[in-house]
């Protein structure tokens, strides 16, 4: 044991007593943040506009703050970038978080004094937490990696505005500092490909510990690893490898394919952070889904997902929700977000304690004939074929084809990158189709009634995707591949790196 792991070892354990004791009492927790968050804001301007002086329960709250997007708050956000004070949240925001919205271009999402204890104070206490759990926490006495964005900072009216990721690595201590790689000029480089040589020729040597990233750059950036040193596996590189965090895409589509780059299984610490805020956590191993930050700031509602759209949508607080249900997650923070529609929609496995799973976002879904089927479908259907012939997937999107041009029934089109393609495609194929079945009840319908045919598979060149985001500008960073589309803008733009 090094000698920071030895003196983080009683912080740690402390910060695991803590999360048992909040993650018991989560009801109770989250009516605390929900009273904290109305007085917060009850004197500024959208706490004025909507009562928060006579708010004194959840169903008042419902009556008086509708469920909103960025471009419902956008009036209110541009009243601060403007240099008005106490518009969302008392006071104003010592940060925005910049991120590209599809309808609205490029959103501000505030953070405040009192939010920023949720962003950065939660991936630590995933981190700690873990390690007081599992009693590992050599990680601490190497080198880790943070695949981020640029912490470069621009200001708007006094405000430091950039990306998450690059805002959190200017919070990161100078105790952990002195073993974070990459250096901050390469971190300040845009162009992911240029990016990942200057990380590859400053990471190559280090006694790497634990690196955190979304899973695809995770692993180009170990293939680029191999491919410089000439090596077989990444634990011939980096022995004392441990720990992957991750967060933002399912890993489990990745996991044989990075376990068999790194030549060893490795621990895995799964979150779920957002601009808007970081919402949950894996708390232990190996238990199915992640603990609901309930203790940091956010209040939490959850709308069943079919009624997302509706005027006037069933809305619950943590106490009325239920198991595998398909919720729309929606935000109060003491950022000053309200009534907030991330986007994303999830389910819970468990609710002793509240545990969740992220099982799409609402935009990303297929339902061309009704069927509305989700990334967590997808997801399974394809992960439980491949486990089971021994198949792994690089990369996949799935989009509806309504007009074929050879003619016949429309499908279900399935675009995959394999490491190596089955044997037989055609039973791969039905295998998934069969396994689609069993996830989706209103896509078994389709089948049968011959409104779809199964679905087809087109096998993609090596690197397609990659390619794909490149010619679009989102090669790198967290720029995520879309599970599903509703419609053909993705698949089209495929067609040129299907194998022929």
């Amino acid at each position: 044991m090094g000698y920071k792991s030895f003196l983080v070892k009683p912080f740690a354990k402390k910060i695991a007593r803590d999360i048992q004791k909040w993650s018991k009492e989560a009801v109770a927790a989250q009516d605390k943040v929900f009273q904290n968050l109305i007085q917060g804001a009850k004197h500024t301007s959208f706490g004025k506009d909507h009562g928060f002086e006579n708010i004194n329960s959840y169903e008042a709250f419902k009556a008086q703050v509708p469920i909103r997007d960025y471009e419902g708050l956008k009036s209110y956000i541009e009243q601060i970038k403007a240099g008005k004070s106490d518009v969302l949240w008392k006071g104003i925001p010592k940060y925005f978080a910049k991120t590209s919205g599809t309808t609205s271009g490029v959103k501000y999402i505030p953070l405040t004094k009192e939010s920023i204890p949720n962003h950065f104070g939660t991936a630590r206490n995933a981190l700690f937490n873990y390690y007081a759990k599992t009693g590992k926490g050599e990680f601490l006495d190497g080198k880790m990696i943070f695949l981020s964005g640029s912490p470069e900072l621009t200001e708007i009216s006094g405000i430091k505005t950039g990306r998450l990721s690059g805002i959190v690595n200017h919070m990161v201590p100078s105790w952990l500092k002195r073993d974070q790689l990459p250096s901050y000029s390469t971190n300040c480089i845009e162009e992911w490909e240029e990016k990942l040589e200057k990380i590859v020729a400053e990471t190559l040597g280090q006694d790497m510990r634990m690196i955190s990233g979304i899973p695809p750059w995770v692993q180009m950036y170990f293939e680029r690893l191999l491919e410089v040193s000439g090596k077989k596996y990444i634990k011939d590189l980096f022995p004392n490898y441990n720990t992957f965090v991750y967060g933002g895409v399912n890993f489990e589509p990745y996991r044989s394919k990075l376990e068999e780059l790194v030549g060893k299984k490795i621990d895995s610490v799964e979150t779920y952070p957002a601009s808007e805020g970081f919402i949950a956590f894996q708390d232990a191993q190996p238990h199915e889904g992640l603990l609901l930050n309930v203790d940091s700031g956010i209040f939490f509602e959850f709308v069943p997902a079919g009624e997302i759209h509706n005027d006037n949508p069933t809305r619950l607080s943590l106490k009325d929700v239920e198991l595998g249900v398909n919720y729309a997650i929606i935000l109060n923070t003491n950022a000053g977000l309200w009534g907030y529609n991330i986007g994303d929609t999830v389910q819970f496995v468990s609710k002793d304690p509240y545990r969740i799973i992220v099982s799409g976002r609402i935009k990303h879904f297929i339902s061309a004939f009704g069927e509305h089927v989700i990334g967590k479908e997808v997801e399974e259907a394809l992960i439980s074929v491949a486990n089971k012939q021994g198949v792994r997937i690089v990369e996949f999107t799935v989009a509806p084809q309504v007009n074929p041009t050879e003619g016949g029934l429309p499908y279900h089109e399935w675009f995959i990158e394999f490491d190596e393609v089955p044997n037989n495609i055609s039973t791969f194929s039905a295998e998934i189709d069969k396994a689609m079945i069993q996830q989706n009840i209103y896509y078994e319908d389709l089948i049968s009634g011959k409104v779809l045919q199964p679905l087809k598979i087109r096998i993609m060149q090596r690197d397609s995707f990659r390619n794909y985001m490149k010619s679009q500008g989102k090669l790198g960073g967290q720029n995520k591949v879309p599970r599903l589309s509703n419609d053909r803008k993705i698949a089209d733009l495929l067609q040129q790196f299907i194998l022929k």
